[in-house]
């Protein structure tokens, strides 16, 4: 396998995923986590939309016991998500949220992926990122990152796979096959 070709792609649940796995091993080239919320791309801190407690209630099954002592007291936390992100660092990362997605958090996981990015210039891949959100269905591409904000509700579509596409090509210089 072309390790350059290969990315860990999830949506939701699976997007928690998708960045644990690309911090666990940085032979994907690229992780993309869509619309993946508290414990995904959103920081925890900012108690919107699901919360730490919401999510182990309603899916206890997801995390460990530990995280429970978590509930109602996410200030409490050694580690928010934009930690998870830096940790990817320097594969490509990329975080997409929806703007009918209060539940995942679109600001929170913004301001993520946004305060992970100084982390690339360690590698010589500086990817600056703007201080405010972009507005819907304008992406953001800086470097190895890259957000966006898709109109529309909790869903993984088309127009996320562009984004995700893009960036790649950009990055690796992928080209049609």
């Amino acid at each position: 396998i072309d390790a350059t070709r290969v990315g860990v792609v999830g949506h939701s649940r699976g997007g928690k995923t998708a960045l644990w796995a690309a911090t666990m091993d940085h032979r994907f080239a690229l992780a993309a986590s869509n619309c993946s919320g508290c414990t995904g791309a959103a920081l925890a801190r900012r108690r919107q939309g699901e919360t730490i407690q919401k999510i182990n209630v309603v899916f206890p099954h997801w995390f460990c016991l530990n995280y429970r002592k978590y509930n109602d007291k996410e200030d409490t936390l050694p580690v928010d998500q934009h930690m998870l992100i830096a940790l990817i660092a320097p594969q490509v990362a990329c975080v997409a949220s929806a703007s009918e997605d209060g539940w995942a958090d679109p600001l929170g996981e913004f301001l993520s992926i946004r305060d992970a990015a100084p982390v690339w210039s360690l590698y010589r891949k500086d990817s600056p990122f703007p201080s405010l959100p972009p507005k819907p269905d304008a992406p953001v591409q800086s470097g190895c990152l890259s957000y966006h904000l898709r109109t529309g509700k909790h869903n993984l579509t088309a127009y996320d796979w562009m984004q995700y596409i893009n960036i790649a090509k950009k990055v690796y210089g992928m080209k049609k096959q």
